[in-house]
This record gives structure tokens, C-alpha cells and sequence, in this order.
């Protein structure tokens, strides 16, 4: 069941995965600048934010069974990313994906909800799968380039294909295990119940730490290699950015099963001790031999996403049991809302080609250090 739920979130955000991979075709077919290009990767996270924000006032995650929330916000998803074949011009383009981002707010939050069902001691390891299917996805456009690249019309119609194949999976194959969360109707007050909760006030502050530097990391790692080996052939770029990126799949896996034996606490904390240190490294070894470089950047992509499901573990187990999927949700909300300030902000200082941009993004783990160490003493002084 781990394997169908794994199935069905690579397959579901399939369309938010080679939303790179269409950019550059429109960025030509339109001549479009470096700002515009961006947005139409932002404009996914804009609609997704939007999304989970809705799903969580609307108590969806929680009124609505896992799996039909899934099966048909994934039908919606190869919809609207099929109508990108229709538009004429830039705007249009960016209707559609911010509708796209929208829809995959259905997908993502209830599948680590959906694996919470299933297992209980070894939550940590199976929302690590959950994630690393995710993050194997997301690196996923950067293969395809190294490669030789795909047209426009096979990566929209492949990716909304899959989207499909992840509703048929949800809806025919998916189960929810023994675990199960209890459901209540309706409550314009459940966001403000998990809201109240100081321990998973904590666990947020903890993630959006952690999220500060993700999406900036894996956004502009391209361009990182880019400056950092002038002169190198775009398909080595590419794949550098690929191994960067899908080697977190070893953090997701590593960091749930040590999550599990030692602690959710403990791994988040050491998680951000090593990404943070290799993001002010990233800065030091700028420019240097691919020897030199290459390790740092490699331990950065394993570190910066091994803790990422413990924060989705945590609020299984913090939240209300009657509120899990609304927490999850809000707190995916606010983390997606902040990657677009942080890619923003990479932006605005000059991106990866000035050399100190990528070690500002330390400040996150700093932040998620201070947080999640005063959840631990927090728990650990809680009454048994």
C-alpha cells in the first residue's frame, strides 16, 4: 500500500514536475525575459498555496475521504494541464498553472495523511517514501533535458496521462489502513483549534524554516552549477542539477527510518545542522574543481529534504485526530507561501551566480534549530 500511495504522488504532481521543462519551450515560443520564465514555475506555487488555504477553511482534508479527495483533485490537475496546449499567448499560460497548482492541493497534503493510516511506529520511514517519490519527481525534468529534452505536446499529454493514472490508483486500489482518523462535520473553527496548539506552532515555525531553503536549492541549483562551471555543456549542468536534487530520495528514506528509532526531534535538528552548514559551504566552494564542489552540493540535497516528512510525522501525531488533515494542510499552505518569498529573494540579490546568494539561505535552518529544539524540551517535560 506504501508503494500505491508512493504511485500515486509521483504520478499526481507529475504536471507540477515538468513545469520547467515547458517553460523553456514557451519562454521561446513567446520570447518571453528571465522574470516572465519564472513565474510560470511560481505560478503553480501561487495556485497551490491558494488551494491548501481553501481545502483548510473548507475542513476537505478531514470531511472528505482521503481517497476520493485525491482521485478528483487528480482528474482536475490533467485537465488544467492539458488546457496549457490551448492557450494562445503568456497569460493564458499562467491561468492555467496557477489552476494547476490549485488542483494539486488535493494530492499532495492527503497522501501523507493517507500513509499515516497505514503505519503507526514506522510513520517517519513511510511519509519518507511519500516525499522521495516527490522529490525523485521533481528532479525528474532535469533528466529529461540531460537526454535531449521532449516537446511541449509530450510532456503536457504524458504528465496529465499520469495524473489520471494516480486518480485510477486512488480511487480503484486505496485503502485506508488500520489507523484511521476519526471525521467530524464541518467547523469554521478547526483551522482555529490547530492553530492553538503550541506544539504544532512549533513544528511549523520548524518546517517553514526548513522550506525557506528547499525550493530556492532546488530551483536554482541549475543556474548554481551553471555559474559555479562556466563553459560546461548545458546537458552536464542538467544532469549535475538532477543528481543534486534526486539524491534526497536517500535523505527521505534514511532520515524516516532513523526518525523512527531515534527520534522525529533529533533527525529534524541534525537535518538542519547539515544543510545549513553546507549552504554557507555551497558559497565557499564557489567555483572551485567539480571534486570539490560536487561532494558539498550532493550532502546538501541529502540533507535539505531528510527531515521534511518528520514535520508531516509530527503533526500526525501533535494535531487533533480529528483535525490531521486540515493541519497538514495549513501547514503546507504557509510553507509553499514562503518558498515563493525565499525564490524571490535569491532573485533580487542576483541568484546563484553571486556567490553568497545560496549560504543567505541558512538563515532557515537556523530558524527550524530554535524551533524544534524547544519543541523537544517541550515534549520531553510533557507528562507521560
Amino acid at each position: 500500500m506504501l508503494a500505491v500511495i508512493a504511485a500515486i504522488e509521483l504520478l499526481g504532481m507529475a504536471g507540477w514536475f515538468a513545469g520547467g521543462a515547458a517553460a523553456r519551450e514557451l519562454a521561446v515560443r513567446w520570447s518571453l525575459g528571465a522574470g516572465e520564465v519564472a513565474w510560470l514555475t511560481s505560478a503553480v506555487q501561487l495556485g497551490f498555496v491558494v488551494g491548501t488555504l481553501t481545502i483548510a477553511i473548507l475542513n476537505l482534508a478531514d470531511t472528505v475521504p482521503s481517497r476520493w479527495l485525491v482521485a478528483g483533485a487528480a482528474v482536475l490537475a490533467a485537465g488544467t494541464n492539458l488546457a496549457l496546449l490551448t492557450v494562445t499567448d503568456y497569460r493564458g499560460a499562467l491561468l492555467t498553472r496557477v489552476a494547476l497548482g490549485f488542483c494539486l492541493a488535493g494530492v499532495y497534503p492527503p497522501a501523507m495523511k493517507m500513509a499515516a493510516t497505514w503505519f503507526k511506529d514506522r510513520r517517519g520511514f513511510a511519509i519518507g517514501a511519500v516525499v522521495g517519490a516527490l522529490t525523485v519527481g521533481k528532479a525528474s525534468p532535469y533528466l529529461v533535458e540531460a537526454l535531449g529534452g521532449l516537446s511541449l505536446g509530450t510532456i503536457v499529454g504524458t504528465t496529465s496521462a499520469a495524473a489520471l493514472g494516480a486518480a485510477a490508483l486512488a480511487a480503484a486500489v486505496y485503502r485506508d489502513g488500520p489507523h484511521t482518523f476519526p471525521r467530524r462535520p464541518f467547523s469554521w473553527r478547526l483551522v482555529q483549534s490547530v492553530v492553538r496548539v503550541p506544539e504544532l506552532r512549533l513544528v511549523t515555525a520548524g518546517y517553514l524554516g526548513h522550506m525557506w531553503e528547499l525550493y530556492a536549492f532546488w530551483g536554482f541549483v541549475a543556474a548554481y552549477w551553471s555559474a559555479s562551471l562556466p563553459g560546461r555543456p548545458p546537458q552536464v549542468t542538467a544532469a549535475l542539477a538532477f543528481a543534486s536534487i534526486a539524491i534526497g530520495v536517500v535523505g527521505c528514506l534514511g532520515g524516516g527510518l532513523a526518525a523512527d528509532r531515534l527520534g522525529r526531534e533529533r533527525v529534524v535538528i541534525w537535518s538542519l545542522v547539515a544543510s545549513g552548514t553546507a549552504a554557507v559551504l555551497s558559497g565557499v566552494v564557489f567555483g572551485a574543481a567539480l571534486w570539490i564542489t560536487l561532494p558539498v552540493i550532493l550532502v546538501w540535497g541529502i540533507a535539505i529534504i531528510a527531515d521534511s516528512a518528520q514535520y508531516s510525522a509530527l503533526v500526525t501525531e501533535t494535531a487533533p485526530p480529528h483535525a490531521v488533515g486540515t493541519a497538514l494542510t495549513l501547514q503546507t499552505s504557509l510553507g509553499f507561501l514562503l518558498t515563493m518569498i525565499a525564490i524571490q529573494f535569491i532573485a533580487a540579490i542576483g541568484g546563484p551566480a553571486t556567490r553568497w546568494a545560496f549560504p543567505s539561505l541558512a538563515a532557515g535552518p537556523a530558524l527550524g534549530i530554535v524551533a524544534v529544539t524547544r519543541l523537544l524540551r517541550r515534549r520531553r517535560s510533557a507528562p507521560a
